[in-house]
């Protein structure tokens, strides 16, 4: 009896120390890991602008992927801003589990409005503005770039589109001899002359297409300002991240950050995905 008097305690205060051990190698890797969300990582839905495609994400992909994070890049019609929305919150409806949408330039009023048209509203965790439109109900991207931009009749070329294919009939490209100043001041000359006559034009309605929701109402909202964007223009990135109240980082750089900036711009979204 003595004997196992004795022993009986000794058990337990192993097993005490034991589960304390345990207790502190979990701690230490949560530590490690750094987050306050344990659990998978959200999708990544990244959105493209006008005048562009998705591969201007290449590099922003390659990172997110490298740190774990399921991303995907649909193509944007680019042919009505509600309509490019509708598709966009198709794309939505088939993913599961939180997701982190995130547009450029154009793709700023899209993922405004398919974050609310989707079925998949409430699994839209953040929403990640990088040099966006971020509009309000009923504004369009005329609206919002009013001053400050460059894009304009001097710096595009418009070409006619079938009606069945654009609603205006009319398509607009960046002018390749303005491209380089318009939308990438800070990258080599010969990218630019590769990212214009790769561009993908926008219809012109793309532009006028009131919005319909403004997700960022209801929605964490993050934004990268672009000092030196000559597309939707600094000083109009700042007041619409301010009225949405974002989250907001600036970062030296023309309007195709992503591509100048890749490493501050994933670092952005990491951030948002953190904080979900």
């Amino acid at each position: 009896m003595q004997t196992h008097t004795i022993r009986q305690p000794v058990a337990a205060i192993i097993a005490i120390g034991l589960a304390l051990l345990l207790a502190a190698g979990a701690i230490a890797v949560f530590a490690r890991e750094g987050t306050t969300n344990p659990g998978p990582k959200p999708t990544v839905v990244l959105v493209h602008g006008a005048f562009a495609d998705a591969s201007t994400w290449t590099i922003v992909i390659d990172e997110l992927q490298k740190d774990g994070f399921p991303v995907i890049a649909p193509a944007n019609p680019l042919r009505g801003a509600i309509s490019d929305s509708e598709y966009t919150a198709s794309v939505l409806d088939t993913l599961s589990g939180p997701l982190i949408l995130v547009g450029h330039s154009y793709g700023g009023i899209v993922i405004a409005n398919a974050a609310a048209m989707t079925h998949n509203a409430s699994n839209v965790k953040a929403l990640v503005y990088v040099a966006a439109l971020i509009p309000d109900v009923g504004e369009d991207a005329q609206d919002l770039q009013a001053t400050g931009s460059l894009i304009g009749p001097s710096t595009l070329l418009v070409r006619p589109c079938p009606a069945d294919s654009c609603a205006a009939g009319q398509d607009a490209y960046v002018d390749p001899g303005h491209f380089r100043e318009v939308m990438a001041g800070d990258l080599p000359e010969e990218k630019t002359k590769l990212l214009a006559a790769s561009q993908r034009p926008a219809a012109l309605n793309a532009f006028s297409d009131k919005t319909e929701f403004a997700a960022w109402h209801t929605v964490p909202s993050f934004a990268i300002v672009s000092t030196e964007d000559n597309a939707v223009g600094t000083a109009n990135e700042r007041y619409m991240a301010q009225r949405a109240h974002a989250h907001t980082t600036e970062i030296d750089a023309s309007h195709l950050v992503m591509i100048s900036h890749p490493d501050a711009v994933v670092a952005v979204i990491e951030s948002a995905a953190a904080e979900r």
